[in-house]
């Protein structure tokens, strides 16, 4: 983690001076399903709500749904903009139901996954697990998987929302290296658990990482290794977006994370493991939420046009 530090501590901290708010939101592609799928998990998670809807018009997608909801007070964001990508495993969400947090955690853990298998699909089946006295995963009926799990009230704290990164095929073995260079982009950033797997659990190799948890500002990821046979990998289906004041911000996180330029639009980059980020100024969701219909159309013109985000350029398509 000295590497990681020492990284950290070159960047301005001017640049950095915001209050200790949750930065990296989740955002799901759907073809046109983002509203009805929002309302369905704000249907099935506890103390969830939608935050706001807009509709974004010409895009080369046609006219796209945007939402912004929370589940169980995690940030989520969700696109309707076509067929172009297909959820998978490869980032799943574990939700922890803790029994020193919830007095019927249990119970909840059990009606949560009533409601998610309704057309979806058990990866792993509810059950008792070493790890864990009752765990399942599923994928739900638009695709988006979850790990419900029942925690263990005397390990440490956890939020109830963690995104799970699963490093396959290529990517196997890799599960640690993310974590470190994950901890050395970002200034706000610590490690948390890692576990390793032993001898006798193939086919993942000897010292491979079973499990890790890392905190990338004020938002806890979760990773691991599975040489398992995948027939898929990190896509755009579910991108991270980070949310920066400055454009000096901007220009930093690009050219930490972006390692595919033909992967540059829109402010979206892949980054080395494939990972799809999202680099996304604050103000611009402010545009597109307070503006009227002409502003956010013209910002929409605008910011199809870019790469890298440019806050001045949108800011001077807002005001026309």
């Amino acid at each position: 983690m000295s590497d990681a530090k020492s990284s950290s501590e070159k960047v301005s901290s001017e640049m950095f001076m915001k209050p200790l708010t949750q930065l990296i939101t989740p955002h799901l592609w759907f073809e046109k399903e983002a509203k009805e799928a929002a309302e369905f998990y704000c249907s099935v998670f506890p103390d969830s709500t939608i935050t706001s809807k807009t509709t974004l018009h010409n895009t080369p997608s046609g006219d796209c749904d945007l939402v912004s909801f929370n589940i169980w007070g995690h940030p989520f964001m969700a696109i309707s903009a076509g067929p172009l990508f297909t959820f998978n495993p490869s980032i799943s969400f574990i939700v922890n139901f803790d029994p020193s947090r919830e007095k019927h955690a249990r119970e909840q853990l059990d009606e949560v996954w009533h409601k998610l298998s309704d057309g979806g699909t058990a990866l792993m089946p509810l059950d008792k697990y070493p790890f864990s006295e009752r765990y399942g995963w599923i994928q739900d009926k638009y695709g988006v998987s979850w790990q419900l799990i029942l925690t263990n009230p005397d390990g440490e704290p956890r939020p109830t929302i963690v995104p799970s990164l699963m490093f396959v095929g290529k990517n196997c073995g890799k599960a640690e290296e993310a974590r470190e260079y994950y901890l050395s982009v970002f200034r706000n950033a610590k490690p948390g658990s890692l576990f390793r797997y032993g001898a006798g659990q193939e086919p993942n190799k000897e010292g491979t990482v079973m499990f890790t948890d890392f905190m990338l500002e004020n938002t806890w990821f979760a990773s691991m290794d599975s040489a398992l046979e995948h027939p898929f990998n990190f896509n755009e289906a579910i991108s991270l977006m980070v949310c920066c004041e400055t454009q000096e911000e901007i220009d930093y996180y690009w050219g930490k994370l972006s390692a595919v330029p033909e992967a540059e639009q829109c402010g979206w980059l892949k980054d080395k493991y494939g990972v799809s980020w999202q680099i996304s100024p604050s103000v611009l969701d402010e545009m597109m939420t307070k503006g009227t219909q002409e502003q956010l159309d013209r910002v929409t013109q605008a910011f199809l046009k870019m790469k890298k985000f440019n806050i001045a350029e949108l800011q001077k398509a807002f005001q026309g």
